[in-house]
């Protein structure tokens, strides 16, 4: 993601839009296509509905949970009538590319418009949206000057003030797995362990909960991902913009001599049983359009993966920042070795 100065998006899409062409496709498909989607119902289905429209193509949509989703797609096999399927984090697309549930593909279109660490370096998946995994803090306790990189985590002045969740979830998995690339192995469990040091209280519950938890001053600091923070700033209940208002961003390693923020994604691939391939290849070009990325953006509450594209209202007042440009492949290849520093280390 390139420092930029962020513009608001003036895209909406109300319930009406499936009456709007988005005129992304240049040649008109038909028939139908299977959609397995990790992503729930009302973040998908409206983008679903535009195209099936413009196209002529029924699109049929289930929807769960992503590892139960795989789980479905190793069972099902090449008997899977699923042509698409959509999940998040790279960790996950890495395990369906090893499963052998996705074969690779291009468009002339996805090589043009997605940068090449946003996906996957043999063709099997390919980023739809960014999120960022940030330091959120307490400015009554911590002062910016004071926070400077993921690394900074492990020092013993944040002994007792950090909050984060557990080692079997796949966005602390990833995040471990681009220090593995940074910073070697070695570096990299000493750093776990100095992270387990400084934990205000045994990993529990989910980013929301690492979030709440910080401003009620169970800990200082959260580690959690840019969509769940700007989600409470978007909530309805007075109680959410409370501790939103309570906390601050903080963006990691912004330094010249740094990576950047460690960034992840929801996907996209094309599954190895699919009989509809060349609906598949035009869904993910038009999902992949500057439309379809402004919406999708703002529903999900993610970054574009797409240049020229504004992020949504809800993450502009973040600010620019400098996001690390390290392949997401290498976040499912260091996976394993990820999940092993963190038992030895003492991440449970």
């Amino acid at each position: 993601m390139k420092r930029q100065t962020i513009k608001t998006s003036l895209f909406t899409l109300t319930s009406t839009a499936a009456l709007m062409t988005f005129g992304s496709a240049s040649v008109h498909a038909s028939g139908e296509i299977n959609v397995y989607s990790a992503r729930s119902e009302a973040l998908i289905k409206p983008l679903l509905d535009i195209y099936a429209k413009e196209n002529n193509v029924k699109v049929n949509l289930i929807t769960g949970k992503a590892d139960a989703l795989l789980n479905r797609l190793k069972s099902e096999g090449d008997a899977s009538p699923a042509d698409v399927f959509i999940t998040v984090d790279a960790g996950r697309l890495y395990r369906a590319k090893e499963a052998g549930v996705l074969q690779p593909f291009e468009t002339k279109h996805l090589n043009k418009v997605i940068p090449e660490h946003l996906k996957d370096r043999d063709g099997y998946w390919y980023g739809l949206s960014q999120r960022a995994r940030v330091i959120l803090y307490n400015p009554e306790t911590v002062s910016a000057s004071d926070l400077s990189t993921y690394e900074d985590l492990a020092d013993p002045k944040w002994k007792g003030k950090i909050c984060i969740r557990s080692s079997s979830n796949i966005y602390n998995q990833s995040l471990v797995a681009s220090m593995i690339e940074a910073d070697g192995e070695k570096q990299t469990l000493e750093w776990i362990k100095g992270l387990v040091a400084n934990f205000a209280r045994p990993p529990a519950g989910g980013d929301t909960d690492q979030i709440k938890a910080a401003a009620a001053g169970v800990c200082d600091i959260a580690v959690a991902n840019t969509y769940y923070f700007g989600r409470l700033g978007l909530s309805n209940k007075a109680s959410d913009r409370a501790v939103f208002d309570k906390l601050k961003m903080f963006w990691p390693n912004q330094a010249d001599n740094e990576r950047g923020a460690h960034v992840n994604v929801s996907g996209i691939g094309i599954t190895a049983s699919a009989n509809n391939k060349d609906n598949a290849k035009q869904l993910i070009d038009f999902l992949t359009s500057q439309q379809s990325q402004e919406w999708y953006a703002k529903v999900n509450n993610e970054y574009p993966v797409i240049d020229g594209v504004a992020p949504p209202k809800s993450l502009a007042t973040f600010g620019e920042f400098k996001a690390d440009k390290v392949s997401l492949s290498v976040l499912g290849e260091n996976n394993r070795q990820a999940v092993k520093l963190m038992d030895q280390g003492g991440w449970k």
